[in-house]
């Protein structure tokens, strides 16, 4: 297996956990890397059954309680179980940390998710204050277990990679792809801020840092080894001009999601018993990516 999506320990510091989004396994992830007895979670998944059962699966593989939390970025489902945790984790003084370009987005969510809400999230998003920014090159210290931030921007403007080098392993959240199994379905570009210009800088420092790393973990989903973490990083610039030129396309043959949909599970996923239905949301936000960084003309 070249793809670690079984929720546990994947090296000697790190675990997978599955935090069902959409009552869905392996969606979307969080990761807790834990060095002599300091855990840090990386982030936090959604709302508070979810968040309940994470903590429960965290009891149960003995990394109970969290000390620190990185957000990747300050997309809804990443970030919305915040308070949540800090509440069932009483206990604990957790500190809050993210990019120091994430702290207005966090302070006042809607900025940035108003976005995505439709008539199937009504979600609640709560203000997310007292965090530390973070800048490319800080250092977490977890007992000595170093890991460093690097801004991986693009995503969003305020992305971040934590890079763990005596793992060789690097948490990208959802800074360069999507996959299920080990096959590409969804590249990075979500409304409202993404750049082209900033994710292509993110894939070249992503290629610059290779031969230091052994493995890729994503926010949606999984750990990439061997194979597959070479053939994403080879072929994470090609999906995502491919997909982008796709929608482009379709967007002009036929501007309805549903048929956008479509022509998306069978062209890029390859997979045409998946339901339209199943994939007009995610679809409709990379039109919509597309269409707020002027890629697309109404």
């Amino acid at each position: 297996m070249t793809v670690i999506d079984i929720e546990g320990k994947f090296n000697d510091n790190s675990y997978l956990i599955d935090t069902r989004l959409m009552n869905q396994e392996k969606n979307l992830a969080h990761y807790v890397v834990e060095n002599d007895g300091m855990r840090l979670m990386i982030d936090i998944g959604i709302s508070s059954i979810p968040a309940r059962k994470m903590v429960k699966r965290m009891k149960d593989m003995g990394i109970y309680p969290i000390h620190k939390i990185i957000l990747t970025h300050s997309h809804w489902d990443h970030m919305q179980g915040v308070e949540i945790i800090k509440k069932l984790m009483k206990e604990t003084d957790i500190e809050i940390m993210a990019s120091e370009k994430a702290l207005n987005s966090l302070r006042n969510p809607n900025i940035i998710n108003d976005v995505f809400k439709n008539d199937f999230f009504k979600f609640s998003l709560t203000p997310t204050d007292d965090v530390i920014p973070l800048k490319e090159g800080d250092i977490i210290d977890l007992n000595g277990l170093k890991l460093e931030i690097l801004n991986f921007f693009g995503h969003t403007p305020d992305c971040i990679a934590v890079f763990d080098e005596k793992n060789r392993n690097i948490f990208v959240g959802d800074a360069i792809i999507g996959v299920i199994g080990n096959s590409p379905f969804l590249p990075p570009f979500m409304p409202p801020t993404f750049s082209e210009e900033a994710l292509l800088t993110t894939y070249q420092k992503l290629r610059n840092m290779k031969n230091k790393l052994n493995s890729i973990s994503l926010g949606h989903f999984g750990v990439l080894t061997d194979e597959d973490f070479n053939r994403v990083i080879d072929e994470m610039e090609e999906f995502y001009f491919k997909v982008k030129d796709s929608i482009i396309k379709w967007y002009h043959e036929n501007p309805s999601i549903e048929s956008i949909t479509s022509k998306y599970i069978k062209t890029i996923i390859a997979n045409p018993d998946i339901p339209v239905e199943m994939f007009k949301m995610p679809v409709g936000w990379l039109v919509k990516g597309l269409e707020m960084s002027g890629f697309i003309e109404n």
